[in-house]
């Protein structure tokens, strides 16, 4: 089919790219490259470099290309700076998803938005989270995630779409930037790595919930090939602390990490993960890769150059 990818050059979204591309889909990228890298994207999509708040360019693009489906990861993703700047965490991610979701409508195309599980919940939420638990963000991002979440149900009500939306837990993987803010177990290896001890800000007894990118990938894939709306949580389902991370990387790197510890920083939950229950019984999806070998392979990676094309 068609696909349409925003946020294509990014960590997740390039993954998926290339997924889409190697099972034969017309693949068009949307990214303004403000956390994505052209360097992560092969040769055969039209990548469009422009941002998902430019309504009228993103209509322009999505009527050329007339995709069937469109995969919507462009995004701000970073919780301290949503805390710092809501105006902006606001006008990309829900300013941004209704202007994909308009440009949609105009074509006929279905809208996956990839949405988060790690921080919508809020932290009186049970631990696995089920997707029926009322969001109760405590930072900008998760609002703002949520916010966009409403109106893709408003636009499946109002217009009679099949939009769906996939709440990610943590997802890492190759590619994921390890100088960047989000992203702790790449940025642990690359200190490892650089013979550098990790920071952890609290505590280090804060959990979340891991997905390997690949696995992530599969989501998209499997709920893009099912004509039915939902909101699927996708993850593994399990706690892991940060200590937990510098454990499991001390033992990948052979080598003991003694972390430092600075203070918590605003907006971020003490503990996460969700329950992916629905989305093994309704899609059939499972996370395949276990958190050691994800480690492991992101590890190898930064050792390895860091590649942009690195595949998962």
């Amino acid at each position: 089919m068609r696909v349409l990818v925003t946020g294509g050059a990014g960590f997740i979204g390039s993954h998926l790219v290339d997924a889409l591309v190697a099972r034969g889909d017309d693949v068009a990228v949307v990214d303004d490259m403000s956390g994505g890298r052209p360097g992560r994207v092969a040769d055969e999509p039209v990548v469009h470099k422009l941002s998902v708040t430019e309504g009228a360019a993103v209509a322009a693009v999505t009527a050329d290309f007339r995709p069937e489906l469109i995969c919507h990861l462009a995004a701000r993703v970073d919780v301290r700076t949503s805390v710092s700047d809501p105006a902006d965490d606001a006008l990309v991610n829900v300013v941004g998803t209704i202007n994909v979701l308009e440009a949609a409508r105009q074509v006929g195309a279905r809208v996956i938005l990839g949405s988060t599980g790690a921080v919508i919940y809020g932290r009186d939420a049970p631990i696995p989270s089920l997707e029926d638990v009322l969001p109760l963000p405590e930072s900008p991002y998760g609002i703002a995630k949520y916010c966009a979440e409403q109106y893709i149900g408003l636009y499946n009500r109002l217009h009679g779409a099949a939009h769906s939306v996939l709440r990610l837990a943590n997802v890492y993987g190759p590619r994921q930037d390890p100088a960047g803010e989000a992203g702790v177990i790449t940025i642990f290896c690359a200190s490892a790595l650089a013979g550098h001890q990790p920071t952890i800000y609290g505590d280090g007894t804060q959990t979340r919930d891991y997905v390997y990118v690949g696995d992530a990938v599969q989501a998209f894939l499997t709920a893009g090939d099912n004509d039915r709306p939902g909101t699927w949580n996708i993850g593994a389902g399990v706690e892991i602390s940060v200590l937990d991370l510098v454990t499991i990387i001390s033992g990948v790197a052979g080598r003991d990490l003694r972390p430092e510890f600075a203070p918590a920083r605003a907006g971020e939950l003490q503990r996460s993960a969700v329950a992916a229950d629905r989305a093994a019984s309704e899609l059939g999806w499972h996370p395949a890769t276990p958190l050691a070998d994800g480690i492991r392979r992101v590890y190898e990676w930064i050792e390895q150059g860091a590649h942009d094309r690195a595949p998962c």
